[in-house]
């Protein structure tokens, strides 16, 4: 039977909630999701006792290999909070939340990924959160170590390190991809926010206050990660090219501290010239001061031309997302 999103016999004070949910693979797990969904879709409370329910459910389609986007069209005609959102091509899973931020209509806005791991149940305990705290953000904490194995997990706590104590994100603390954001703060980024931009800088940006919900993560729904390794690492180089100037400035410290190494290798070779001898010098270490200074070199300019980039695109307008009428992309025949 059909979920009614207009029902007159609701509250009008409870608080509505938009789930939004990336989909790029999710044709085997989405039905999955959006049927544990479902039971919150009505008039329910949270553990605190506030009034609340999920007022739609949308699926953004991100253009992916398999027939997501006939699931997405059979569980808008099952379901009517069900909103499918077609993107003109794959934009990534940042700019498909984004898209469905920005077409969200709640009182607050969830993200979901569409691989089951997380569970909709926490997203009332999320709220209880939010409200008594006064939260503009709050972020799933995980309990327990996600299903990746340990390498995987490993390096995303390693990531999650250095994003907080090395390129600033003090703020957002330790992030992840179940979060609920105050859907004016989460509208206000979806309308501006810039192509490249990681959407957790960019809500660093526009929340300054930020919670931590502990929660259960679960076992993936039966479908490989959609994360190579490879996309991983550009994930954290967007990541670290977006959150400011700070990488600029450890490349600035870093040519000053060359700078003083090269005064005291100086100051060394010097006195130990005056009052010393010095015998005859190989090759190597010569070899190795320039190939460390053309590598340290190589790298800034890289780095320096990376952000360029970054900056070309954002002047030049490129759209950090296209949203089509109908599916615009489809998987093989089924």
């Amino acid at each position: 039977m059909s979920l009614t999103m207009n029902n007159p016999a609701i509250p009008q004070d409870e608080v509505r909630v938009s789930v939004v949910i990336p989909t790029y693979r999710g044709a085997d797990t989405l039905p999955q999701l959006v049927e544990e969904l479902s039971p919150f879709c009505t008039s329910g409370t949270t553990p605190g006792g506030l009034a609340y329910r999920i007022s739609e459910i949308i699926l953004v389609h991100d253009c992916g290999p398999d027939r997501s986007d006939l699931c997405l069209e059979q569980l808008a005609a099952k379901y009517s909070v069900v909103r499918p959102l077609w993107l003109s091509r794959n934009f990534g899973q940042h700019a498909a939340t984004l898209a469905g931020m920005a077409s969200a209509a709640g009182d607050w806005i969830v993200t979901l990924d569409e691989d089951g791991q997380q569970d909709p149940r926490d997203i009332a305990r999320m709220l209880d959160m939010a409200i008594n705290k006064s939260l503009q953000l709050v972020y799933a904490q995980p309990t327990n170590p996600p299903p990746h194995g340990f390498w995987r997990n490993t390096a995303s706590r390693l990531v999650k390190t250095i994003s907080v104590n090395v390129l600033g994100l003090e703020s957002l603390g330790r992030f992840n991809s179940f979060r609920m954001v105050d859907g004016e703060v989460g509208r206000a980024l979806a309308a501006y926010c810039g192509h490249g931009v990681y959407l957790d800088v960019g809500l660093s940006w526009v929340a300054s206050r930020v919670g931590h919900c502990p929660v259960q993560v679960r076992e993936e729904l039966g479908r490989p990660s959609g994360y190579s390794l490879v996309k991983l690492i550009a994930h954290f180089w967007g990541l670290v090219l977006t959150t400011g100037t700070r990488p600029l400035r450890m490349i600035t410290i870093t040519g000053l501290l060359s700078i003083l190494m090269a005064f005291g290798v100086a100051a060394w070779v010097l006195i130990s010239k005056l009052y010393g001898d010095i015998p005859v010098q190989g090759w190597a270490s010569l070899v190795i001061v320039v190939s460390f200074f053309s590598g340290a070199i190589l790298m800034s300019l890289g780095v320096i031309a990376e952000y360029l980039a970054v900056t070309m695109g954002i002047a030049m307008g490129r759209p950090l997302y296209v949203i089509s009428s109908k599916p615009s992309r489809r998987g093989p025949p089924a």
